[in-house]
């Protein structure tokens, strides 16, 4: 029974991890209800619930260029054009750019993805319930990398027992069946996590995902279309190959 000792350890670890993984599925799922007077997402919304903070900022610089109020190079520098902001994510883009006028889209991005106009809209969201907090989604994450782990050792306790079976033993079927437990518990719990609390470590709590849902995409031709489309998708979703390669350059 030399054996023993792995597969108590192969236990341990595997439910300890997945405990923690429920535990803290179950406090990202427990955010508050949407409180908002209107089910309708602005466009700078949209594109935070669907990729976060650098899709805010792509949006902006992308919905200035269109008005022509801002120059995005296809060689991937940014230019100033129209030097007022019409709102608090447009100055954040100017700023970010500087007073020089011009600079490089990466850095413009990255700077207005972490400015204060873009952490007020993540609070708005947040205490709304739309999106998910900081801590939760990395929690979350954490957790789900934790029981990848204890599979995995599992895994590996289990060939070592293996490899460590006396001949005069006789049949390993009972070694290979107690240590298939753990590995089972470990997989069934990854298999639920990733459709029960996949929805959760995105930027959308399940509220915000359904107001996603609602949003009308499939109109490029129209103004509002084009720039839900682009907040949903991401710049991959422009069709002008100018502007994507601004920010093919500019990633």
């Amino acid at each position: 029974m030399f054996w023993v000792p792995f597969l108590l350890l192969a236990w341990a670890l595997a439910g300890i991890a997945c405990v923690r993984l429920c535990l803290v599925a179950a406090r990202g799922a427990g955010h508050p209800a949407a409180t908002r007077p209107t089910a309708e997402l602005s466009i700078y919304e949209a594109a935070f619930l669907s990729g976060g903070p650098d899709r805010v900022a792509a949006l902006a610089m992308i919905a200035m260029a269109r008005q022509r109020r801002l120059l995005l190079a296809h060689t991937g520098w940014a230019t100033v054009v129209d030097p007022d902001g019409r709102d608090d994510l447009e100055r954040s883009v100017l700023g970010a750019i500087g007073p020089a006028g011009q600079s490089p889209i990466a850095p413009v991005r990255h700077r207005t993805a972490g400015g204060e106009a873009v952490g007020r809209l993540a609070e708005r969201l947040t205490a709304a319930g739309l999106a998910v907090p900081d801590g939760a989604r990395g929690s979350v994450e954490a957790a789900v990398r934790q029981v990848q782990a204890a599979a995995v050792a599992v895994i590996a306790l289990g060939a070592v027992s293996l490899l460590m079976w006396p001949e005069h033993e006789g049949s390993m079927g009972p070694l290979v069946a107690w240590f298939l437990l753990p590995l089972i518990l470990t997989l069934g719990c990854l298999a639920i996590a990733r459709f029960e609390v996949h929805p959760y470590t995105r930027w959308a709590s399940s509220e915000g995902q359904q107001l996603l849902g609602t949003l009308e995409t499939d109109r490029p031709d129209d103004e509002r279309g084009f720039l839900t489309a682009v907040a949903v998708r991401g710049p991959r979703a422009v069709t002008d190959p100018a502007l994507r390669a601004a920010f093919d350059k500019g990633r």
